[in-house]
């Protein structure tokens, strides 16, 4: 993991963080009982062959993926980055929330980049927060050089856990991949063309038969499963075995078996697997959805004392089957019992019985702009601003960006170039329905939140549609799909102030501006509810050359 210390909230530790974000020292945004784990990361190009090309990918501390982070709930995660690529850098946090704390966010809306040749420290705090997530480069489309790693937040040791511990928590970093060096890829959506089909699959940035998972017979096994890929939802399966789902994203699930599972782009999920079957090796199969070329790829699924392989052929997988995928999503429901983060249950929040304060449509959509393909959410196709709109928001810089710039609901007229924010109150309580009448799956992240999947379905969503929502057991998660020509809801409590990032997974479509900044605002300058600009922000655009708070 490089170099990584953990300590307790100690002299170093506070004189660190002091000195970064400018706490007092007995401040009650010090959680004095909270561990720190440092990390020093040598973010570099090196030669990398996932697919037996040799291609220029994006490592830290010279691995690919990159290190994994372990830490416990409520966890400060120290992150000095350097930068030794020739262009700007940036790290994002999938899933992890960031509260009151946008400014470390690591997305182009809220973060200056590291310029090449610097580096930064980014703080965060995993507060109250389980589960599984993962890292990724934000910026110029790294992300498909490499750059990504997972990380895995544990519970506290008192906190009880709805399945024993497993004899080991393997992590499976699923994926497509394009033969092609990012700046090729970068070039070819600059100049308004499609990237095509990606060359392969990956698992842990290997190839076919490329990784091995060792199991011992009658032992069960933990494996967190997250597709960090570009274009594709995935399906996952195990020969012979089957796979009991626990957890989605940082919530503890009703613990249903499948066969295989499909993970869209951007999604995290764990299960459990138990070595049952006769000591053999057995092939854990990836393959694509949705798609009308199908590929797949094979990690190897281990047994210590294995025979040899496992006779008959691959198990496979659902294709283009949509109907198959819903209602697998549907029958993912939320542990109502379970402790989450901490130890009363997940089903004490009442999502269902909150009284929404707003309904928010978004629809996407694909649009030809200046001669070239876009992407837009409600008629707006986003452009980044010169400077951070987090940032310029805190010194109050004009004409940087305009709240309001996309609306409520779908415009169905042509598409437009703007930096996008939609304004939003703090402590409200919002229904968002994700529109796709494309004939593509989608798949929405927000940053900064969790939310509740409370509904999806075929066709147009119309008032009537809530009929059908789950008012009980939705899953709470961060990223969610959406089915060609359907929809999907969500209830999201805007706890979080902040500018965050709303965005497709897919990673073309977020590029050519598929995206928007939700800006949840309230008149307060407490530290209770927002904290104040990191002493050691980086600064730039319409911002540099102002100091950021007297050190």
């Amino acid at each position: 993991m490089g170099a990584v210390r953990k300590m307790a909230m100690g002299g170093s530790a506070v004189a660190l963080l002091s000195f970064l974000i400018g706490l007092p020292l007995l401040s009650v945004l010090v959680a004095g009982e909270d561990p720190y784990r440092f990390f020093t990361w040598n973010v570099s190009y090196g030669d990398i062959y996932p697919l037996g090309v040799k291609q220029q990918g994006i490592l830290i501390n010279g691995q690919f993926p990159g290190p994994q982070i372990d830490a416990v709930t409520n966890d400060n995660l120290v992150v000095n980055v350097f930068n030794k690529l020739n262009e700007p850098f940036l790290l994002s946090w999938s899933g992890v929330q960031q509260r009151r704390n946008s400014f470390e966010d690591g997305v182009a809306g809220t973060t200056c980049p590291i310029p090449a040749g610097a580096n930064f420290t980014y703080i965060l705090q995993v507060k109250d927060q389980i589960g599984t997530y993962f890292y990724f480069p934000s910026l110029a489309f790294h992300k498909a050089a490499g750059g990504f790693g997972a990380i895995r937040v544990l519970s506290r040791p008192r906190i009880p856990v709805p399945f024993p511990p497993p004899a080991a928590d393997y992590t499976a970093l699923i994926g497509d991949w394009y033969k092609a060096n990012h700046t090729d890829l970068r070039y070819m959506l600059d100049s308004g063309k499609a990237l095509g089909f990606p060359d392969g699959l990956l698992i842990n940035g290997r190839g076919w038969n490329g990784y091995t998972f060792t199991v011992r017979p009658g032992m069960t096994y933990r494996f967190r499963i997250t597709n960090v890929g570009l274009a594709t939802s995935l399906n996952i399966r195990f020969q012979g075995h089957t796979m009991k789902l626990v957890e989605v994203e940082g919530s503890h699930t009703m613990q249903t078996s499948y066969s295989s599972l499909d993970v869209h782009l951007g999604q995290s999920y764990s299960v459990l697997l138990t070595a049952d079957q006769p000591a053999l090796d057995y092939a854990i199969v990836v393959s694509t959805r949705f798609t009308t070329k199908i590929i797949s790829t094979t990690a190897v699924l281990h047994y210590a004392n294995s025979a040899g392989k496992a006779p008959g052929p691959l198990p496979g997988g659902p294709t283009t089957q949509i109907d198959w995928s819903l209602n697998q999503a549907r029958s993912i429901r939320w542990n109502l019992t379970a402790s989450g983060p901490r130890p009363n249950p997940q089903g004490s929040y009442h999502y269902g019985q909150v009284p929404t304060t707003r309904t928010i449509r978004l629809a996407n959509s694909a649009a030809t702009i200046n001669g070239k393909q876009r992407y837009a959410v409600n008629g707006v196709s986003h452009v980044n601003a010169d400077t951070p709109l987090k940032i310029a928001d805190y010194y109050k810089i004009p004409g940087v960006f305009s709240v309001g710039t996309i609306s409520d609901s779908p415009t169905y007229g042509g598409a437009y170039l703007r930096t996008s924010v939609m304004g939003a109150d703090y402590r409200g309580y919002v229904e968002i329905v994700f529109e796709n009448s494309e004939n593509e799956v989608q798949s929405w992240h927000i940053d900064g939140y969790a939310f509740w999947v409370v509904g999806m379905n075929g066709g147009k969503w119309s008032p009537a549609s809530r009929q059908i929502y789950n008012l009980r057991d939705g899953v709470s998660r961060y990223t969610v799909q959406v089915y060609p020509n359907a929809w999907t809801a969500i209830y999201m409590p805007l706890d979080n102030v902040g500018i965050w990032n709303v965005r497709s997974e897919t990673w073309a479509r977020q590029y050519l501006g598929q995206q928007f900044y939700l800006r949840v605002w309230t008149p307060s300058t407490s530290w209770r509810d927002e904290f104040p600009i990191p002493k050691n922000a980086l600064l730039c655009g319409r911002a540099a050359g102002r100091r950021t708070r007297p050190l």
